[in-house]
């Protein structure tokens, strides 16, 4: 959850602020208890901003604590320039809530405040309302996260493994525009260097893997060619030698180019992208950490910001098939989904029961095995930032993952490509609507509907918001 700063804006006139200051206390503890009850850790004005001194001291001492948002309150009516002072003090997204209590003009003085900021481009956003309302607490809640997710890409590294895949455009941004835009820095990682160390990679933990993924998975389809016991286990020391290279290089996301030359050489990085999304692996619990397929830097940005934002792994995938009779898309992607969607459970066991490795389809000369499983049906949200005239936009829709009895999913999924992931979807969008104005072969998706909070960091980072809806 969120780290929100809660700073409540006063009476200037001693002999008012004197008369309202419990009241103002009382309004501020209603907030915040509703904000910490809700799971956000909250810092509180040391006291009432009613002086120009304090105005400054007060949130550069909130400031100081690392706020994704500081919430400005007004229970009262509020100096403006206090507002304007304490603005110029913080850096950080700024909230002006406005109390409806009738006995004070807290409106009054949150109206004042924004027009002032208006007057100076100072951007905010502005809620009103009574602080024991869960549904504010909630809109809150949804800025703050958002200020987290967008806070958190700054300062960010991203690891880009190869170069362009096979002339895919959309993969490929500039990092420039990154810096700029988002704060990231791009670090360019041969993919030699995969090579490289998974061929020094630990043998004994690579071993273990592999019989871990034969215990715990539905199967592990050897057919002696393109998936064998060996093959696997340079799968796996892939896998070791991206995660040694993450942690040497501070890499906060990735993306592995792969095609064409891991995978008509060496081998698929399906098991590695799986296993670097999921929240565990063979060790044990851990954090996800983002890598896009494909070297796709835009897709490894809108999965790295989605993760912030639900805290949950992010698919990958294609948009592969749509299937017109049933109004269903066929996201499918070479092994890239996280194992997690299989079952989205807590238990590895559980999501890894419904997973097959598979041999490795024509297109990858070099084999390895493919990460098989359907995802699990449920409320998804669906997003891809994508460039139009070189300038960024948020796509962004709602949807539904589905599954069937056992005979129609393996129909479908044999459709295309039954050895990789499969996710049904359902999308509030008309097909010729998705299919004219999408701008990728990638889409991203997260379980829940989060268009709320993608909305709020899309107005954060001064980003086109293009939403599909039927």
């Amino acid at each position: 959850m969120a780290r929100i700063g809660v700073i409540s804006i006063s009476d200037g006139r001693p002999y008012v602020h004197g008369g309202i200051a419990e009241f103002i206390e009382s309004a501020e503890d209603r907030l915040v208890s509703g904000l910490t009850t809700a799971g956000h850790e909250v810092i509180r004005g040391s006291e009432p901003i009613s002086t120009n001194t304090l105005a400054g001291s007060v949130a550069r001492e909130v400031g100081s604590a690392g706020v994704d948002l500081t919430v400005l309150h007004y229970a009262v009516w509020a100096f403006p320039h206090f507002t304007m002072l304490a603005a110029g003090a913080t850096s950080g997204p700024l909230l002006l809530l406005s109390n409806i209590d009738p006995v004070q003009p807290g409106m009054v003085g949150m109206l004042a405040a924004g027009g002032a900021l208006d007057q100076i481009g100072r951007a905010h956003t502005r809620l009103w309302g009574n602080p024991t309302d869960p549904t504010l607490i909630e809109e809150i809640g949804v800025r703050a996260t958002a200020a987290a997710a967008v806070s958190s890409l700054r300062g960010a590294t991203f690891g880009r493994f190869g170069g362009r895949p096979m002339g895919m455009n959309t993969a490929v941004a500039n990092t420039d525009q990154w810096q700029r835009l988002f704060g990231i820095d791009v670090e360019e990682i041969d993919q030699w260097e995969i090579v490289r160390r998974a061929e020094l990679a630990d043998a004994g933990e690579a071993k273990a893997a592999r019989e871990w993924l034969e215990r715990n998975t539905a199967g592990v389809h050897y057919d002696g060619v393109k998936l064998t016991p060996e093959l696997l286990e340079r799968q796996i020391r892939s896998y070791l030698a991206v995660r040694e290279l993450i942690d040497e290089w501070r890499l906060d996301f990735s993306g592995i180019k792969g095609q064409p030359e891991l995978t008509q050489y060496f081998a698929t990085m399906d098991v590695t992208e799986a296993f670097l999304n999921d929240p565990y692996d063979w060790n044990g619990p851990k954090q996800p950490h983002v890598c896009a397929t494909e070297a796709d830097m835009d897709g490894a940005l809108t999965m790295q910001l989605l993760k912030q934002i639900a805290a949950t792994p992010v698919l990958f995938a294609d948009v592969r098939h749509y299937h017109a009779d049933r109004d269903i898309w066929d996201l499918c992607n070479s092994g890239q989904h996280a194992t997690w969607f299989a079952a989205r459970s807590d238990d590895p066991a559980e999501n890894l029961a419904k997973v097959h490795l598979y041999p490795e389809v024509f297109f990858f000369p070099a084999g390895g095995a493919s990460v098989h499983h359907l995802a699990a049906p449920g409320r998804m949200t669906l997003a891809r930032l994508t460039r139009k005239n070189g300038d960024y936009r948020m796509q962004l829709m709602l949807g539904e993952f589905e599954n069937y009895d056992a005979a129609t999913n393996e129909a479908l999924m044999k459709q295309s490509t039954w050895e990789w992931p499969h996710a049904f979807a359902r999308l509030d969008a008309k097909a010729e609507d998705f299919l004219s104005r999408f701008g990728a072969n990638h889409i991203h998706a997260i379980p829940g509907d989060h268009r709320a909070t993608v909305r709020a960091a899309c107005a954060l980072l001064d980003i086109t918001l293009d939403e599909f809806t039927r």
